[in-house]
Protein backbone atom coordinates (compact mmCIF):
# COMPACT_ATOMS: atom_id res chain seq x y z
CA UNK A 1 0.00 0.00 0.00
CA UNK A 2 0.92 3.84 -0.92
CA UNK A 3 2.25 5.48 2.20
CA UNK A 4 0.97 8.83 3.27
CA UNK A 5 2.62 11.95 4.77
CA UNK A 6 0.27 11.98 7.56
CA UNK A 7 1.83 15.28 8.71
CA UNK A 8 0.05 18.04 6.53
CA UNK A 9 -4.03 16.78 6.49
CA UNK A 10 -4.75 18.49 9.47
CA UNK A 11 -8.16 20.81 8.64
CA UNK A 12 -7.01 24.04 6.49
CA UNK A 13 -4.39 21.88 4.54
CA UNK A 14 -6.70 19.63 2.78
CA UNK A 15 -8.78 22.52 0.68
CA UNK A 16 -10.63 25.70 0.56
CA UNK A 17 -13.62 24.74 2.28
CA UNK A 18 -15.04 22.40 4.81
CA UNK A 19 -16.66 20.33 2.53
CA UNK A 20 -13.68 19.84 0.35
CA UNK A 21 -11.52 18.96 3.71
CA UNK A 22 -14.50 16.70 5.12
CA UNK A 23 -13.96 14.58 1.30
CA UNK A 24 -9.94 14.27 1.99
CA UNK A 25 -10.73 13.07 5.48
CA UNK A 26 -13.13 10.69 4.32
CA UNK A 27 -10.37 9.34 1.44
CA UNK A 28 -7.55 9.73 4.36
CA UNK A 29 -9.56 7.68 6.45
CA UNK A 30 -10.33 4.85 4.13
CA UNK A 31 -6.45 4.45 2.74
CA UNK A 32 -5.39 4.44 6.56
CA UNK A 33 -8.07 2.31 7.60
CA UNK A 34 -8.66 4.93 10.85
CA UNK A 35 -11.87 3.77 12.51
CA UNK A 36 -12.90 1.46 9.38
CA UNK A 37 -11.26 -1.36 7.02
CA UNK A 38 -8.93 -0.23 4.69
CA UNK A 39 -10.35 -0.03 1.08
CA UNK A 40 -8.38 1.61 -1.58
CA UNK A 41 -11.06 1.88 -3.88
CA UNK A 42 -13.15 4.30 -1.32
CA UNK A 43 -10.05 6.01 -0.54
CA UNK A 44 -9.79 6.75 -4.64
CA UNK A 45 -13.45 7.94 -5.12
CA UNK A 46 -12.84 10.36 -1.91
CA UNK A 47 -9.42 11.70 -3.13
CA UNK A 48 -10.98 11.94 -6.66
CA UNK A 49 -13.67 14.01 -5.19
CA UNK A 50 -11.98 16.32 -3.08
CA UNK A 51 -9.42 16.77 -6.05
CA UNK A 52 -12.15 17.84 -7.98
CA UNK A 53 -13.40 20.40 -5.97
CA UNK A 54 -10.03 22.32 -6.00
CA UNK A 55 -7.76 19.93 -3.03
CA UNK A 56 -4.07 19.79 -4.49
CA UNK A 57 -2.80 17.44 -1.42
CA UNK A 58 -5.94 14.91 -2.07
CA UNK A 59 -4.80 14.60 -6.14
CA UNK A 60 -1.32 13.79 -5.18
CA UNK A 61 -2.79 11.02 -2.67
CA UNK A 62 -4.68 9.87 -5.28
CA UNK A 63 -1.98 9.50 -7.89
CA UNK A 64 -0.05 7.77 -5.31
CA UNK A 65 -2.70 5.67 -3.92
CA UNK A 66 -3.42 4.77 -7.89
CA UNK A 67 0.36 3.37 -8.13
CA UNK A 68 -1.00 0.25 -6.01
CA UNK A 69 -4.24 -0.43 -7.02
CA UNK A 70 -5.26 -2.70 -10.13
CA UNK A 71 -6.90 -1.14 -13.14
CA UNK A 72 -9.56 -3.01 -12.62
CA UNK A 73 -10.00 -1.51 -8.91
CA UNK A 74 -9.32 2.37 -10.62
CA UNK A 75 -12.39 1.54 -12.60
CA UNK A 76 -14.63 0.93 -9.96
CA UNK A 77 -13.28 4.42 -8.26
CA UNK A 78 -13.77 6.56 -10.87
CA UNK A 79 -17.31 5.32 -11.31
CA UNK A 80 -18.34 5.34 -7.54
CA UNK A 81 -17.24 9.01 -7.60
CA UNK A 82 -18.43 9.88 -11.15
CA UNK A 83 -22.08 8.26 -9.44
CA UNK A 84 -21.36 10.51 -5.79
CA UNK A 85 -20.64 13.48 -7.91
CA UNK A 86 -24.10 12.99 -10.01
CA UNK A 87 -26.51 12.55 -7.68
CA UNK A 88 -25.23 15.39 -4.94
Amino acid sequence: MARFDLQHTDSGHAGGSAQTDILFEMGIMYATGRDCAIDLVAAHKWFNIAAIKGCDRAAELRAELAQSMSKPDIAAALRAAREWMTSH
